[in-house]
């Protein structure tokens, strides 16, 4: 089996994230902040660990501003339900999952405004449309930094830079790009940026995160135990406790740690050279065929390791069954993302879309190269 479905979750992952969650498992796996034992110490110490790591992974400076979720899509409703109230106005754009799109869709029936402004056909955004879509009202943009359809990274430097000028809110989903690119949260003023673990972090499901900047105030979307204050029915204003009620993810979170460890030792640069190149090794084999459509930015080393095509004849659902039989792990449809189908002219068919991790090789993309030959001649 290739395995070429990264930008959904990594695998495999590394042997040291395996180890030290079997480790976590076996020998310490209690309740971190809920009793004095050593093996409760132990889970906090290492909850510590995670938050310190990822926090040098995203400059960031106060550790305890990183925030565990279950995932990413538990981090972007947490940022948008906990800043929009009725009456705000957000701007966001048409190449966003449905992680911002469905709980926006939720804020409008309240009374929150939102303003969605297009991408051109390679997944831009115009910085102006941006800039002429802000209101007196408005509250916040909220930006996809790469997209999971078409690989595209916006340039979240400028937009972040805008914001902080105009003085609203910047959320960024960092989904396919935390982990792959190198992010400096204060360079780029961002004030709230969600995270997966099993995705370029290389960590578990299960887990995620969300860094919260010292400038705003974020209403929780719980409320419970969090071991401290335990004699107060008032929730901790203080973080992380104010958001993470309840017991945390200790196995995920430790897993999330060694996955974190292992790109800091690994080192950014690595990793994106060597997934950049397959993706180029892939978009240049591609090209080649005349009955292949690819979609989005081409450029290999300006994106996401994510490529979305189609074949001339073929329904995106009927390739991914097909590669399936011939043992190939992709994504096809419309990967949550609805909007940009509309743009890109997909709306009836989907596309397949391919990511390969740092764990493909190029002779992965030459064998997949080879069976979508084998797909479109031994069907046409």
């Amino acid at each position: 089996m290739i395995y070429l479905d990264n930008a959904a979750t990594t695998f495999p992952k590394p042997i040291s994230v395996c180890l030290a969650v079997e480790d976590c498992i076996k020998n310490y796996c209690a309740n971190p902040g809920r009793g004095s034992h050593d093996l409760s110490l132990k889970c906090e110490l290492k909850i510590m660990e995670c938050r310190e790591r990822i926090a040098k992974l995203l400059n960031v400076k106060d550790p305890m501003r990183i925030i565990f979720t279950s995932n990413t899509t538990e981090g972007l409703n947490l940022a948008i339900k906990g800043v929009l109230n009725p009456g705000d106005h957000v701007i966001t754009t048409m190449i966003e999952h449905n992680s911002v799109l469905r709980p926006l869709e939720a804020m409008r029936s309240l009374g929150v405004e939102v303003t969605m402004i297009p991408v051109d056909k390679e997944g831009y955004i115009s910085i102006a449309n941006i800039t002429n879509s802000v209101k007196k009202n408005t509250k916040a943009v909220i930006i996809n930094h790469g997209s999971n359809v078409l690989g595209t990274v916006q340039d979240i430097n400028a937009i972040g830079s805008l914001c902080k000028t105009l003085g609203v809110l910047f959320i960024v989903d960092g989904a396919q790009t935390v982990g792959y690119l190198d992010i400096n949260v204060e360079e780029m003023s961002i004030d709230i940026l969600a995270f997966p673990g099993h995705k370029s972090l290389l960590g578990l499901q299960g887990i995620g995160g969300i860094y919260i900047s010292p400038n705003i105030e974020l209403k929780p979307l719980k409320e419970g135990g969090t071991g401290s204050l335990s004699n107060s029915m008032i929730q901790p204003t203080f973080l992380p406790d104010k958001f993470e009620s309840g017991t945390v993810n200790t196995p995920g979170i430790v897993g999330l740690s060694e996955g974190v460890n292992f790109i800091l030792n690994t080192g950014l640069n690595n990793i994106r050279k060597h997934e950049g190149e397959l993706i180029k090794q892939l978009t240049e084999e591609l090209r080649k065929l005349p009955y292949i459509k690819l979609y989005g930015e081409l450029d290999s080393y300006i994106k996401a390791p994510v490529l979305s095509f189609n074949i001339e004849g073929f329904d995106s659902s009927e390739v991914g069954e097909l590669l399936n039989e011939k043992n190939f792990c992709v994504r096809c449809g419309y990967h949550c993302c609805p909007m940009i189908h509309k743009i890109i002219g997909t709306s009836n068919t989907g596309t397949v879309r391919v990511s390969p991790g740092y764990f493909n090789s190029n002779v992965d993309i030459e064998e997949f190269i080879i069976a979508i030959e084998n797909i479109y001649k031994l069907n046409f």
